[in-house]
């Protein structure tokens, strides 16, 4: 049985005053560079999807050894960047139970969340914040966009399995448990609002309060904040989690607020302040599709993700490659949609045809992380500095298990993920992984992320 918490009236007017301020982190913006040196630029985090799982002894390898040297078929397209992939198997999915019928509105909703929805509330969004916005919750104040969510198709998918929301189907970006943030599924739209948005305006007399705030306090805040988390029942560990996001949003406006007065100080001093190195590769050029060809589509929408990470205009990207229903691959020389095809009860032409599918999708991940690969970036490459996942929220789509959920890794993380490895042994979930993947992006973690227990430190580059 919990024990009650109780705080006096003196307690919660101090607690009131010291909320709103935290100091300006490093990891937050470039890092001071050395005379000579190229500034450290920060690591960028992208997550892109396939629906309906894989055919699986075509996308593991065979063993560690042959990783690098024999690729499977499934990833091909990746041999020119292997040396800076990682695939782990072992990484279970969320259990679906109390949902047993639901796989598909759980596959997608389940990915960056680790959660499952709330049994209480089917009809209504009530799951978790998801991944990628924790990671925006965390850096997105010194950018032009916190975060940005492409999808290939419109989230218009209506179907009710186990009596579950619609948004569950086609959303995999949750800003709070009840708030799903739309994808935008046309690049002219994504490019306009690459280079149109501005960041909010601060008044002087706002910035004035902040800076007057005791920064030193809400470090002691958060840390007693989790300490009391492990003394709570599950309903108050919820509000204390939002509560704690409330205060992220906080110290969002407050850092970026202390960044963009430094950036100007800089610059009225006659500095250099931008962030670009003279060495690095220029911006790309993005060209928008005319027809209708899926791999010309989907290849602008993974150069828009490259243009903003490149730019700085976000360092937070997912993108949705189908949804669980309703596509079809024509260029693949057929019409069937891929869902129908997942359950082949192995029949050797379906079969084939979702290996078709699984390779063409893994090949616009491919094409998105090489031409990351050859992008100068500081002293090395844009792809160096950010940490790309390729996945699905299935492992079999006949049987939709979820033992060994599919997941490709592109990237350094800025030096922090050891790549160049097939582990295939790795014990963990996929609320571990995601946990992992945060702590190499630099995000503090309060909390585990949905249904993580640890970090999968075999992963990590030790220093």
């Amino acid at each position: 049985m919990s024990k009650n918490v109780l705080m006096d009236r003196r307690l919660c007017l101090k607690a009131t005053g010291i909320s709103l301020a935290l100091p300006l982190l490093d990891s937050m913006g470039w890092a001071d560079t050395a005379p000579g040196k190229s500034p450290q630029p920060p690591v960028r985090l992208g997550f892109m999807y396939m629906p309906h799982g894989v055919i699986m002894d075509q996308f593991w390898p065979k063993d560690a050894a042959s990783f690098l040297t024999s690729p499977p078929p499934a990833l091909e397209s990746l041999r020119p960047v292997l040396d800076q992939c990682l695939m782990m198997k072992g990484i279970a999915g969320v259990p679906i139970a109390p949902f047993n019928g639901a796989p598909h509105a759980l596959e997608l909703s389940t990915w960056l969340t680790a959660t499952l929805p709330d049994p209480a509330k089917r009809n209504e969004i009530d799951i978790a914040i998801s991944a990628d916005q924790i990671a925006a919750n965390y850096v997105g104040a010194f950018t032009t966009l916190p975060s940005l969510e492409l999808a290939t198709m419109p989230q218009t998918w209506k179907e009710n399995q186990e009596g579950l929301n619609e948004a569950y189907y086609s959303h995999c970006s949750y800003r709070s448990p009840t708030q799903a943030v739309p994808a935008e599924t046309n690049p002219r739209n994504v490019l306009n609002r690459l280079f149109n948005a501005q960041p909010q305006s601060k008044s002087n007399s706002q910035s004035k309060q902040i800076s007057a705030l005791d920064r030193s306090m809400l470090d002691i805040v958060l840390g007693g904040a989790r300490e009391l988390r492990s003394t709570l029942p599950a309903s108050d560990r919820r509000k204390l989690d939002e509560y704690l996001d409330s205060v992220r949003s906080v110290e969002r406006r407050i850092a970026a607020i202390e960044f963009r007065q430094k950036e100007a100080a800089l610059e009225k001093a006659g500095v250099r302040s931008s962030k670009r190195w003279d060495t690095d590769s220029p911006p790309i050029e993005v060209k928008i599709p005319e027809g209708d060809k899926r791999s010309e589509y989907m290849q602008v929408m993974c150069d828009l993700n490259v243009l903003a990470f490149q730019t700085d205009t976000t360092r937070v990207c997912t993108y949705i490659g189908s949804t669980p229903n309703g596509v079809s691959y024509p260029e693949l020389g057929f019409n069937d949609q891929h869902h129908s095809q997942t359950h082949h009860a192995n029949e050797p032409s379906k079969v084939d045809k979702v290996a078709k599918i699984t390779a063409f999708n893994i090949a616009q991940f491919a094409y998105m992380v090489n031409k990351m690969r050859n992008l100068r970036e500081g002293d090395g490459t844009l792809l160096d500095n950010c940490i790309m996942m390729w996945g699905s929220g299935l492992e079999d789509g006949d049987q939709h298990t979820r033992a060994n959920l599919p997941f490709i890794l592109a990237g350094g993380g800025g030096g922090s993920l050891n790549t160049g490895r097939f582990l295939p042994d790795t014990s963990g979930n996929q609320g571990d992984l995601l946990t992992t993947l945060l702590s190499c992006a630099g995000i503090p973690i309060d909390r585990p992320v949905g249904i993580a227990t640890k970090q999968i430190n075999e992963m990590k580059r030790m220093s």
